[in-house]
């Protein structure tokens, strides 16, 4: 198996989020597509910063395309099958990436939904403590890019890296002198 496989996994129930985020929410009565596309960049974001494998499963009954998947910014998206729930689809992607090597988390908010992939060892994480996570993980790239912006440009000159007779020679060169 590549390493690459031996990531924990992050199953995310989409439309729960999308109802337990304040913003998403508000968002979602408007424009749903735009919500859906805002929990996709968030949870990239969240990707980036633990390195976890992220998979967001929607209920296809809300949109064409059941069963369909594509990726986007590395986060897996999966429509439910047909007469598939977003919970049973979680708990068969929780069975079938379960591995010892791998820890499966199950982001919900509705925990009751969720008991057969937790007594399958997948560990919960809230909407709310999620939405924390992701505030965390921004605020401290923010602060990386901005000391790291803060910072003098460090210029490695030639006159670091060669031996002062080296530099000698190179500097007869460029006059055009003969040794």
């Amino acid at each position: 198996m590549d390493r690459q496989d031996w990531r924990d996994v992050l199953l995310v129930d989409g439309y729960n989020m999308i109802g337990a985020w304040p913003e998403l929410r508000e968002l979602k009565d408007k424009d749903l597509d735009e919500a859906r596309e805002r929990l996709l960049n968030m949870l990239a974001d969240y990707l980036a910063y633990s390195g976890r494998r992220v998979i967001v499963v929607f209920d296809a009954y809300r949109v064409p395309g059941l069963g369909a998947k594509y990726t986007q910014g590395k986060v897996s998206v999966q429509f439910t099958k047909e007469k598939e729930t977003a919970d049973e689809c979680i708990e068969r992607l929780a069975r079938e990436l379960g591995h010892r090597r791998r820890q499966i988390y199950v982001a919900t908010s509705d925990m009751t939904e969720q008991n057969v992939a937790f007594a399958q060892g997948a560990l919960r994480i809230s909407a709310r403590e999620l939405g924390l996570i992701i505030v965390q993980a921004r605020r401290e790239v923010e602060t990386k890019i901005r000391e790291q912006a803060l910072q003098p440009i460090k210029r490695n000159p030639i006159e670091g890296k060669l031996k002062l007779d080296q530099l000698l020679k190179l500097e007869r060169l460029r006059r055009g002198e003969e040794d």
